[in-house]
């Protein structure tokens, strides 16, 4: 989820702490289901089973590279035509977990020369020539003026996310957790 319709909410409720972890679709659906969270961001495509979910986001996957790297020529690219090359990774991250999977599904691992901390760190290597990274394109626009770099969308279908917010009830949510919830909703970009 990207920290902006959170961090406004968190600004108007300051008396509220929050605990955020990154987790796989699947596991946060089975989170949210036993009661482990009230609230969940998660892929559409993942299975939901009896919860209630509402559309919160589209995030798209783009390819960052420094700008004399012949990417930088392209507006697009499939992740099969980038595997061949030096990957600047996202330590332990669901996003970071899915690249693999996809990666595997072709049959291929990808070549990881280093992981950063943040989508800031990947987009500062890549802009240095590391090598390439993928990130969310929402998180280009919260980079500092300083950090130089080319983007490429990426055109596999996995690499457009639905997002959706699930809930396992209304009626079930604290009052913050409902107050956040209505939030989330009405600030939804889809």
């Amino acid at each position: 989820m990207t920290p902006a319709p959170l961090a406004s909410w968190m600004a108007m409720h300051p008396q509220v702490d929050l605990e955020i972890r990154e987790r796989q679709s699947t596991e946060i659906a089975r989170a949210v289901s036993a009661g482990l969270a009230e609230i969940g961001v998660l892929s559409q495509a993942a299975a939901t089973g009896d919860l209630q979910t509402r559309p919160f986001a589209i995030d798209r996957l783009v390819v960052v590279a420094a700008h004399d790297d012949e990417l930088a020529k392209r507006t697009h690219v499939a992740f099969a035509d980038i595997l061949a090359r030096q990957f600047i990774g996202l330590m332990g991250s669901a996003l970071q977990d899915h690249l693999d999977a996809q990666a595997a599904s072709l049959g291929a691992r990808l070549k990881m020369r280093v992981r950063m901390r943040s989508f800031e760190g990947i987009c500062r290597m890549a802009a240095a020539g590391v090598g390439v990274g993928i990130v969310p394109e929402t998180a280009l626009s919260h980079l500092p003026g300083s950090i130089d770099i080319a983007s490429v969308r990426l055109v596999d279908v996995w690499a457009t996310r639905r997002l959706a917010i699930c809930i396992h009830g209304e009626e079930d949510l604290t009052p913050p957790a409902r107050n956040l919830f209505a939030y989330l909703t009405s600030t939804a970009r889809i």
